[in-house]
């Protein structure tokens, strides 16, 4: 086994791309994105609020940190832990259009800002099918969560926000699912899950590296589901489930492997509770969990302005009680034992295990 597995790892390092290609796409893609941010900053209004506690960092000491990321990122398609990105010859006619897209939402996302308005999408007609805490114009955007062109404009923005590399933040989960569907090569694929899976971006990612996975992705976004199993379409075999994370349609101990990115800090205190039971619930006893979301307090000091100052910006009207809660405390009050803890520029990204 340690030999063939020896033997895939030096077919990926042949395979692997030219290091200055990796560095090029990568710093193009920076400049890219941060331009349309600090163009953002400069129309958006000034958020409400107190002054930080802490002084808020410049660009130099956050751009060195994502270029730590970068050659972090790097080092893992250097050692064949998963292939380089999709994009790193981006399609230039896709990108200007997401561009466009961004930048004409703005103006509606800033005249949201000013009057405080983050129910607009809190309809009779969705009362009752969503959670009310579901029901708001998260980050200002249009139509919250709830509609088409939301999900056509969410990873750009999501992109512009962490200045590109929102991408390469994701992929930190990759090398613990690469250990994990190893430990499964001489048996069955692995089942595995995507909590909260959006467009479907993170779980392509995932599939790019291992189409044997029997995949499911589950959101509770029609719109969201529709733009993921357009971009799946490589994938035919993977499933999609419209459901909450709440309350998921799976037998106990359904899943080999459970992921979830960026869900839990768009979640009330005791939402968090009942979602992290509901994923001990479905992942098999020894079955692992990768949870990715924001940093909290103190995961970086010098970051802990920024984390202070974002819901300010950006309606995340659970972000305060999520960065300074015990979120490993939590995964492990539910039913995991957390093996790892790393930060990835401002994310972080907790591998647990399932307790027998």
């Amino acid at each position: 086994m340690l030999k063939e597995l020896a033997e895939r790892m030096k077919e990926r390092r042949r395979r692997r791309p030219n290091p200055l290609a990796y560095a090029a796409s990568q710093t193009a893609r920076t400049a890219f994105f941060a331009s349309q941010y600090i163009l953002a900053a400069r129309l958006t209004p000034p958020p409400d609020g107190p002054p930080p506690t802490n002084r808020i960092p410049g660009w130099g000491p956050i751009i060195a940190d994502l270029s730590n990321l970068y050659r972090r990122d790097w080092r893992n398609i250097r050692n064949g832990l998963y292939k380089a990105p999709a994009d790193m010859t981006p399609d230039p006619a896709a990108t200007l259009r997401n561009a466009r897209r961004f930048l004409s939402e703005l103006p509606k996302v800033n005249r949201r800002r000013r009057a405080k308005a983050n129910s607009e999408v809190n309809t009779e007609s969705r009362k009752g099918r969503y959670p009310r805490y579901y029901l708001q114009n998260f980050h200002y955007q249009s139509d919250g969560w709830l509609s088409d062109d939301s999900a056509e404009v969410y990873d750009h923005q999501v992109e512009v926000l962490f200045t590109g590399g929102a991408d390469a933040m994701r992929r930190q989960a990759l090398p613990a699912i690469a250990a994990e569907i190893e430990a499964h090569r001489d048996a069955a694929p692995p089942r595995m899950i995507d909590i909260a899976c959006g467009t479907g971006r993170f779980l392509k990612e995932v599939l790019r590296n291992d189409p044997r996975l029997q995949a499911t992705g589950l959101d509770l976004s029609r719109p969201y589901l529709k733009k993921a199993q357009r971009a799946l379409w490589e994938y035919p075999d993977t499933r999609f489930l419209e459901a909450n994370a709440e309350d998921i349609p799976a037998a106990d101990g359904a899943y080999d492997i459970a992921t979830c990115i960026y869900l839990f800090h768009e979640l009330p205190q005791k939402v968090r509770a009942t979602v992290a039971r509901e994923m001990a619930r479905i992942v098999k006893p020894g079955g692992l969990l990768v949870l990715v979301d924001s940093i909290q307090t103190g995961d970086h000091p010098p970051y802990d302005a920024l984390l202070e100052r974002f819901p300010m910006a950006f309606h995340e009207p659970y972000y305060i009680n999520y960065v300074k809660s015990d979120l490993p405390g939590l995964l492990e009050k539910s039913g995991f034992v957390v093996e790892s803890i790393e930060r990835a520029f401002f994310s972080k990204v907790i591998a647990c295990r399932r307790l027998p």
